[in-house]
């Protein structure tokens, strides 16, 4: 009986579907991982005449499985406190490299290689934007993102230095007051300039810059600057103005290139940083813009999938900046195994971009995105499924009787 493949479409789509929802239960916690449903269509009818209002009879031959759909809302954010994690929260996908085939997914559960490279837990290199000097370069051909401990930035010498000081004002004529501060050689050798200030009268006091004698070898420290300074009735600078400079150190033991140097004697806002006030002389703060060599010591992720790295200077680079690929159907995309897609003709070709920018999602460094898997749904789903596999069992046993029946009526 032809019948008997009704029942029999209707076993196997439900099964399927059975299927389709126990590999959702299996991935509940799978990173990254997107819910599937299964949708079915019903099949070809025949045709068996026509009533006598010339309406067409027609019988249908079943079910069929028509697609699969999957749920790209996203997962919920867990946060791991590993740095190489990434949540990618939004449209998009993460960009990797599988052995030269370029793969997308939603897993961040990306770690540190041998080669301090970030990788998935296959061992597929995450792509992104390379970065020289800390300049990130989005119009260049993607590459591995490297977080190598090994890496090192080189040393910038000092070219201007500031001090915030405060003279006493009521300081007898001959009093001195020295505030020593590190500035930076071309080699990122730190070298100890000392400023002293003596009182040469009322509200006028001189200076001298000093390099001491182990710097350059010499038997006595050597004078690289000096000049005078004079203060208002308030105790505010009026001579010299803005800064000193032409501040000139040569010499050095060390084999260093000479330094020019200025000294800012104003902050970013314009403001004085030298004052004198009734108040014991003294150095709040001083600063300099050089650093020495430094060595990564960790690094982050920031929400536009910058890669920050961390170094023992105090000064912080980006070491790249992972790519985010989105599609036009995301629907069209071919599934393959560790949670990872592949374009196909449907998807159309991957847009890749930056996070944040053009519609596409933004990263949390330090986390993972969960499955958004939910358990009552698919147990909900579960049970329908479940009812609609012994619906369809009981209509096959029934054709059997019926098919039984007519056997032993014939015979």
């Amino acid at each position: 009986m032809a019948s008997f493949g009704i029942p029999l479409s209707g076993l196997q789509a439900n099964s399927k579907s059975l299927s389709v929802i126990a590999n959702n239960l299996a991935n509940l916690n799978t990173n990254g991982y997107k819910n599937e449903t299964l949708n079915f269509g019903d099949m070809l009818f025949q045709m068996q005449g026509t009533a006598g209002n010339k309406d067409p009879i027609q019988i249908g031959s079943g079910v069929q499985v028509e697609s699969t759909t999957s749920n790209f809302t996203n997962g919920t954010v867990n946060s791991t406190g590993v740095a190489s994690n990434m949540a990618l929260q939004g449209n998009g996908f993460f960009v990797v490299n599988n052995a030269g085939s370029t793969e997308y997914t939603r897993a961040g559960g990306f770690t540190v290689n041998s080669s301090g490279q970030l990788v998935d837990p296959s061992g597929d290199l995450l792509m992104g934007y390379p970065a020289t000097n800390g300049v990130v370069s989005t119009t260049s051909a993607l590459g591995p993102i490297t977080v190598n401990q090994a890496a090192t930035i080189p040393a910038v010498p000092t070219t201007s230095f500031e001090t915030t000081t405060n003279l006493q004002a009521d300081s007898a004529v001959g009093a001195t007051f020295s505030t020593p501060i590190s500035v930076v050689d071309s080699l990122g050798v730190s070298q100890t300039l000392s400023i002293q200030y003596t009182n040469t009268g009322t509200n006028a006091w001189s200076y001298t810059v000093t390099l001491p004698a182990s710097a350059t070898g010499a038997t006595t420290p050597t004078t690289v600057a000096s000049g005078t300074l004079t203060f208002d009735s308030s105790g505010a600078l009026t001579s010299p103005t803005g800064s000193v400079t032409g501040i000139n150190i040569t010499g050095l033991s060390d084999g260093a290139a000479p330094m020019k140097l200025t000294w800012n004697l104003t902050d970013a806002s314009g403001n004085p940083t030298l004052s004198q006030q009734d108040s014991a002389s003294a150095t709040t703060a001083t600063n300099q813009n050089g650093y020495g060599v430094g060595t990564l010591t960790g690094y982050s992720v920031l929400s536009d999938g910058t890669v920050q790295g961390q170094f023992t200077n105090k000064q912080t680079l980006a070491l790249g900046q992972v790519a985010v690929a989105g599609f036009a159907n995301v629907q069209g995309l071919a599934q393959i195994s560790n949670g990872d897609f592949q374009s196909s003709v449907s998807s159309g070709a991957a847009v890749v971009g930056q996070a944040g920018i053009g519609g596409l999602g933004t990263i949390t460094g330090g986390a993972v995105e969960g499955s958004n898997v939910d358990l009552s749904t698919e147990f909900s789903s579960m049970i329908v499924a479940q009812q609609g596999y012994e619906a369809n069992a009981k209509v096959l046993t029934a054709l059997n009787q019926v098919s039984q029946a007519t056997i032993q009526a014939a015979s």
